[in-house]
C-alpha cells in the first residue's frame, strides 16, 4: 500500500483538533509519535518533566484509538508509536529518516512546532529525501505567527500591554463595547500584595491527581533509563490526560481564581508540610503548553465565573493576562527574533552556572528553597523563576545558554518557544530590551519585602558587604555600579542609579570587592 500522508504528531501537540490531523484517512495515511532519549537529554532533564511529556504522549495515544476506531483498518496499520526503549533511534529526525524511507510518502504532514530545532531538522530531512512538507498554522494559538508579524511590523516598540489591548479587543474579553471591563486594562499594581508578618492563610489544597497504571508504567520508564537525572517523582501531579487537564482547570477556577491575584507576586517558605507549596496559582500551564487545554476555554472559564460569582476583576483580569496577552505575547517574539535571541548575549557574560542550581545546596535561603522547589516538584511560580533564580543569573553574569538550558530541564511546562524569551528576554536582559523597557534586577530587600525566605537566612539583605552581607544586594550594587551610564540614561532605572552618587569612592571598591570574591567563588555562597 502507498502511504499518501505521514502526519508526524509531537510531544506538545496533543489535542485531537490537531490541525495535522485534518483529512486524515486510515486507508491511505499514517500518524507517527515517537519517544526518543535526546529529548530528555539534549538538556539534562527533570524526571518529572519527562514523566510528564511521556504520559502525556502515551494517554493521548489512547485518546487517537478511540476516536479513529477505523473498522477493518487495524490501529498498527495506521499508525506508528516509537516507545522508549523499544527501537534504536536517538533522535527524532533519525526515527522520521527511517520512516520516511520505509514509506515513502507523498507528503508529510504536521502542525507547527513548537522548538526552532525541531522545525529546522524536518526541513533539512524533507530536502535531503525530497519529500513535500506541510506545515499547517497552529490553530491552538490565538494570534498566528503571520498576524503576530503584522502586529509588530506596525508597532516601533514590542510591548505586551499593547499586544495585549489588542488581544482583548479582538476576542472580547472583559470589555464593554470598548472600553476596558472596570474602566482599566490591567490591574497589576493590585497584584503585588504581600503576605505580611501571619503568612499565607487557608491556601487552597493542590488537586489529587490518581496515577493510574500507564503512568506508572511511564515513571518505571524513565528511572529505568534516565536514573541520574535530576528531580524527584515523590510528588508527581500533574495532569497527563485531557480529562485530568479539565480537572484541574474546574478546580482552579472554583477554588482558586478568587484569590489569585493579591498574593500572586509572594513567596513564602512555610513549616507546615501540609501546607499546598502552589499557592494560589492555576498550575495549568503544563496543561496549555502540551495542548490538553485550549486557551479560549480557559479564558472563557474565567470570565463565565467572574461574572457568575461576582470574582474580583484584579484576579481575574490578571489570570486572563496571563493567558492571553503573555503567553501569545512571548510565542510571538520568539518566533519573530530565532535563532538570533537564541545567540543573544547583550552583556557577554560567561560565568558557569554554579552546581548548586541542581541541588539547593547554598546558604542563599531563597535560592535554595526556590531550587528545592522546583527538584521537588517540577515547578516554582513565576516571581520565583523571574525574581529568584533568574535574577541571580543576570547579576552573578552567568552564561545565558547554560541558565536558559536549566529553565528548559527543570521546570515540567517548559517548552522552548515559552521558555526561551521568558529567560533570555525578562530574567536576563541577554535580548537587550528587546520587548522589555529595563533589566529585572533589585537588592536581597525586595525577597525581605515580599517573602519570609529572610528571617530564615544566614545574610543580612540590608547589608552590601561583608560577609553576613546577602549576596543578591552585593552583586545588585556592583550590577549598577558596572551599568551605571546605561541605568542613569533610562527613565525606568534613573532613580536607581541615583542611589550609586551617594557612594564615596571607597564604598564602591568595597562593594566591587566583595562582589568580585562572590563572583570567584560562587560554589561557596
Amino acid at each position: 500500500m502507498t502511504t499518501r500522508h505521514l502526519i508526524l504528531i509531537l510531544g506538545d501537540q496533543l489535542n485531537l483538533d490537531n490541525p495535522a490531523l485534518e483529512g486524515f484517512d486510515p486507508a491511505q495515511d499514517v500518524i507517527m509519535m515517537a519517544e526518543v532519549s535526546h529529548e530528555a537529554t539534549q538538556v539534562w532533564s527533570h524526571k518529572a518533566r519527562i514523566v510528564l511529556f511521556l504520559s502525556a504522549m502515551r494517554h493521548f495515544y489512547d485518546a487517537l484509538a478511540a476516536q479513529y476506531p477505523c473498522g477493518a483498518h487495524d490501529l498498527k496499520s495506521w499508525s506508528i508509536y516509537l516507545k522508549l526503549g523499544e527501537h534504536d533511534f536517538a533522535t527524532l529526525k533519525a526515527a522520521w529518516a527511517h520512516q520516511i524511507a520505509n514509506l515513502k510518502p507523498q507528503k508529510i504532514i504536521i502542525c507547527e512546532p513548537g522548538e526552532y530545532r525541531l522545525e529546522q531538522d524536518l526541513i533539512v530531512l524533507c530536502k535531503e529525501t525530497n519529500t513535500k512538507l506541510v506545515v499547517r498554522d497552529d490553530t491552538h494559538f490565538m494570534c498566528s505567527k503571520a498576524d503576530f508579524i503584522h502586529w509588530a511590523k506596525a508597532n516601533k516598540q514590542l510591548r505586551m500591554e499593547f499586544f495585549y489591548r489588542k488581544m482583548r479587543q479582538k476576542y472580547d474579553v472583559l470589555m464593554q463595547g470598548e472600553v476596558p471591563e472596570g474602566g482599566a486594562w490591567n490591574y497589576d499594581a493590585e497584584n503585588r500584595k504581600t503576605f505580611g508578618k501571619a503568612g499565607p492563610q487557608n491556601v487552597p489544597m493542590a488537586p489529587q491527581v490518581s496515577i493510574d497504571a500507564l503512568t506508572q508504567a511511564v515513571i518505571a520508564d524513565v528511572e529505568q533509563y534516565f536514573p541520574h537525572h535530576p528531580g524527584s517523582l515523590k510528588h508527581f501531579i500533574w495532569p497527563v490526560s485531557r480529562t485530568a487537564a479539565l480537572d484541574f482547570l474546574a478546580d482552579f477556577i472554583n477554588n482558586k481564581l478568587a484569590g489569585f491575584g493579591e498574593h500572586q507576586d509572594a513567596m513564602w517558605q512555610s513549616a507546615d508540610s501540609k501546607q499546598s507549596p502552589y499557592l494560589w496559582h492555576s498550575l495549568l500551564s503544563s496543561s496549555l503548553n502540551l495542548k490538553l487545554l485550549n486557551p479560549r476555554e480557559v479564558i472563557a472559564a474565567a470570565v463565565a465565573a467572574y461574572k457568575k460569582n461576582q470574582l474580583p476583576l484584579a484576579s481575574v483580569e490578571g489570570f486572563i493576562r496571563q493567558i492571553l496577552g503573555w503567553r501569545e505575547f512571548i510565542r510571538g517574539v520568539y518566533w519573530l527574533d530565532m535563532p538570533k535571541m537564541s545567540e543573544a548575549n547583550h552583556y557577554q557574560h560567561t560565568r558557569p552556572l554554579p552546581s548548586w542550581y541542581w541541588t539547593g545546596d547554598t546558604h542563599m535561603n531563597c535560592m535554595r528553597q526556590t531550587i528545592n522547589d522546583t527538584m521537588q516538584h517540577g515547578y516554582a511560580h513565576h516571581i520565583q523563576r523571574l525574581m529568584v533564580t533568574g535574577m541571580f543569573g543576570i547579576l552573578a553574569e552567568l552564561n545565558p545558554r547554560e541558565v536558559e538550558a536549566w529553565y528548559l530541564a527543570v521546570y515540567v511546562d517548559a517548552v522552548e518557544w515559552v521558555e526561551l524569551p521568558n529567560v533570555a528576554g525578562m530574567a536576563l536582559y541577554a535580548n537587550g530590551g528587546r520587548f522589555t523597557s529595563k533589566p529585572y534586577v533589585a537588592s536581597g530587600a525586595y525577597f525581605k519585602r515580599m517573602s519570609n525566605y529572610c528571617s530564615n537566612c544566614k545574610y543580612k539583605p540590608e547589608l552590601k558587604t561583608g560577609e553576613n552581607a546577602c549576596p543578591t544586594t552585593t552583586l545588585y550594587w556592583n550590577f549598577l555600579i558596572k551599568h551605571y551610564d546605561t541605568f542613569s540614561r533610562n527613565p525606568r532605572t534613573a532613580l536607581m542609579a541615583k542611589n550609586v552618587d551617594r557612594f564615596s569612592e571607597a564604598d564602591v571598591a568595597e562593594v566591587q570587592a566583595r562582589a568580585q570574591y562572590l563572583l570567584n567563588n560562587m560554589t561557596k555562597i
